[in-house]
């Protein structure tokens, strides 16, 4: 992340050098007239050095980071975006988020949401993911998800609500795949630089915040142009 930082840090000094000798370089006037008419040029030049940044790290894992655990996705079947999301069913951030994601998924039918557990807000968190998986792996992902979000925060009561829903056991046995999944989820996210949820992953853009759904947009946008 600090390279990142530096890189867009050394973008805009670099920016900045050729406003400073553009006398010698382009001409005052053109440098001058340039960043007055286009000040967010700064700006789109450090978001694209993050992005080509980020792809190095990206590149490598981006296979894990969008094959979904059984049915932990939702949109197209076949994609032509896949917009990477770790989340927490105790963050309050990513219930935020929740109506941008489905939005996003009801306007555009090119694009698919896979869904990652990082439950790191305690013991409801664990326990609501733990449950999420079994409803993944039973085909029933989308149902659970929906319900335990309709029913508020993780606990024993809106947890087994949500399970029921979905019809699928509220205290799952014991799953190896479930602990490779999470302790996978928890390797990735480090790889990224996470700190904390929401985190999104989409084209070359890593997004860890809750951004709203204009940036998400964007990102999908931009991942779409990049092909």
């Amino acid at each position: 992340m600090a390279a990142i930082g530096g890189g867009i840090v050394g973008a805009a000094l670099t920016a900045g050098a050729l406003f400073l000798a553009g006398p010698s370089l382009l001409g005052d006037r053109m440098v001058r007239d340039a960043l007055i008419a286009n000040p967010e040029m700064l700006v789109e030049a450090g978001n694209a050095l993050r992005d080509r940044q980020y792809a190095q790290t990206l590149d490598p894992i981006r296979a894990s980071l969008e094959r979904p655990f059984h049915s932990s996705w939702k949109g197209a079947g076949k994609p032509e975006v896949t917009l990477t999301y770790f989340y927490d069913y105790a963050c309050g951030y990513c219930r935020q988020s929740n109506p941008d994601i489905e939005r996003l998924l009801k306007e555009d039918k090119g694009l698919r949401v896979v869904y990652r557990e990082l439950p790191i807000l305690g013991p409801d968190s664990v326990a609501a993911a733990r449950v999420s998986l079994a409803a993944s792996k039973a085909g029933k992902f989308a149902a659970y998800h929906d319900a335990l979000y309709a029913a508020g925060r993780p606990s024993p009561e809106s947890i087994a609500l949500a399970a029921r829903a979905a019809g699928v056991p509220a205290q799952p046995t014991d799953d190896p795949a479930q602990e490779a999944e999470l302790k996978s989820n928890m390797t990735l996210a480090s790889q990224l630089g996470a700190t904390g949820t929401p985190l999104f992953v989409v084209g070359d853009r890593v997004i860890n915040a809750a951004a709203g759904y204009d940036a998400l947009k964007e990102a999908v946008k931009a991942a779409r142009s990049k092909g």
